[in-house]
């Protein structure tokens, strides 16, 4: 796994890199190819936060945790990595069976295993107008929503989501087609 690490407000050592890599080096073997991923660790108030991003297959990965120690972070960032890859492989062997579910054996009593159904249950259709980012922010705001899809104005007219971050700012994501 080719790693990027970034220290925020934090000197990413050589001890805290070696200890990264050899950490997310476990999630490498659940892939064939080699993957690429964006290690940012820094603190904030004392808190020791990890973020990890990585596409693997077209799929992209993320998860960040902030704990009071750096070496822990890295250690349940990988943990929650490792949760959404099972839950990835879960639902495309699902995909491959075509429903021919998996029975668990409970207590020597066998059961069937319950997964998540993926379902769309409402569908919103609505008219877009192109504004400028600050405008869909007030907009958002007003609809009480954390994020808002609108027609950029500034941005060649395409369609960005505007949305609100979990630090109180505000992040915007601009689509690109691979």
């Amino acid at each position: 796994m080719k790693l990027t690490l970034h220290g925020k407000n934090v000197e990413v050592t050589e001890a805290l890199k070696r200890y990264a890599e050899k950490k997310l080096g476990k999630i490498d073997k659940y892939f064939a190819v080699d993957t690429e991923a964006q290690v940012t660790m820094s603190v904030q108030r004392g808190m020791h936060k990890v973020e990890v991003t990585a596409a693997i297959n077209g799929l992209i990965l993320r998860a960040e945790v902030a704990t009071d120690d750096m070496y822990a972070s890295i250690d349940q960032v990988v943990d929650k990595l490792e949760r959404q890859i099972s839950k990835y492989k879960t639902r495309i062997n699902r995909k491959a069976r075509q429903g021919g579910g998996i029975l668990k054996v409970n207590n020597g009593q066998p059961q069937p295993e319950e997964e998540e159904e993926l379902a769309v249950v409402r569908t919103k259709r609505f008219l877009i107008k192109p504004m400028p980012v600050e405008e869909a922010i007030l907009q958002m705001n007003l609809l009480g929503h954390d994020f808002y899809v609108f027609v950029n104005a500034e941005n060649n007219d395409e369609i960005n989501v505007i949305y609100r971050r979990k630090d109180g700012n505000y992040g915007l994501i601009e689509p690109a087609l691979k």
